[in-house]
């Protein structure tokens, strides 16, 4: 009997330890979904909001190109029945424009980093820590 209770106390001791890093690593899992989701989430609502955005700068971008191609138009010395020059030259402006920010957009995109549950991760990094320092210890 003597010699069973150590070796009980022992694997009670391995079970509790090992019940509590099943434990803490699925509160660190969870955490890791919540912060990915918040972010994600504000990632969503900024895209939804810069879409209607879009699409009334769009609309009015559609009515002022109309007019810059008529005063365009007015301005080139091409004579009155050749107005479509106008359109061309505001076409061709809109294509330098698209091509800069295209350019921009990717550089933009490869800059950008995506969402890393960053308290997740510091979490488990103190943890490691922790159980490093105590092995040391013994």
């Amino acid at each position: 009997m003597a010699t069973e209770s150590p070796t009980q106390n022992v694997a009670q001791t391995v079970q509790d330890i090992s019940e509590r890093v099943s434990l803490l690593v699925r509160e660190e899992i969870e955490l890791a979904k919540a912060e990915v989701t918040e972010k994600v989430t504000k990632l969503l609502k900024s895209i939804v909001v810069g879409i209607a955005a879009g699409i009334f700068a769009v609309t009015g971008l559609l009515f002022f190109l109309h007019g810059l191609a008529w005063l365009a138009w007015f301005a080139l010395p091409v004579g009155n029945s050749a107005f479509f020059w106008g359109f061309f030259v505001v076409a061709g402006l809109l294509f330098v424009l698209g091509g800069v920010a295209g350019f921009l957009a990717a550089r933009f995109f490869k800059e950008s980093s995506p969402p890393v549950p960053e308290m997740a991760i510091d979490e488990a990094g103190k943890i490691k820590r922790t159980l490093m320092f105590r092995k040391k210890k013994r």
